[in-house]
């Protein structure tokens, strides 16, 4: 199947939003789609964060095979990643924050989702940030 950005930024959406039971159903059905998936969690104070974000997102990237060891995919990664950072931060800065960061590629489409609660008093806020990437296709 021909996937579109579109697609694969809604399977990282998607995996974002994913709860732990879900994330492992979803990676399965993502595979077998031809998408591969990743998603890992975060928190804490998000501009202390950014580091171990985007250090996150890229050793996971690896783990589950969406990226290999090259700058040109790390680069890739890192951007998309980043992009998704300066989305949220504005409604973050300051705060503490949990969420997920979820990740989804499938040929040249490389996406990531960046999707936060933020604790503010009694209420919860909620903010996602989006990136997209397109890489190379994988000659495996």
């Amino acid at each position: 199947m021909q996937y579109k950005s579109k697609d694969i930024a809604k399977a990282s959406v998607i995996m974002a939003m994913s709860s732990r039971e879900e994330e492992a159903e979803l990676k399965i059905k993502y595979l077998d789609s031809g998408i591969k998936t990743a998603a890992v969690d975060i928190g804490g104070n998000v501009v202390d964060s950014i580091s171990k974000i985007l250090e996150r997102a890229l050793v996971a990237s690896k783990r589950n095979g969406i990226i290999s060891e090259s700058h040109i995919y790390e680069g890739a990664l890192t951007g998309a990643t980043r992009e998704a950072i300066a989305q949220i931060m504005d409604k973050a800065v300051g705060f503490n924050v949990g969420g997920k960061i979820g990740i989804a590629r499938c040929q040249e489409h490389l996406s990531v989702c960046i999707f936060l609660t933020i604790g503010m008093f009694r209420l919860d806020e909620v903010v996602i940030g989006l990136g997209h990437r397109a890489v190379p296709i994988d000659h495996e």
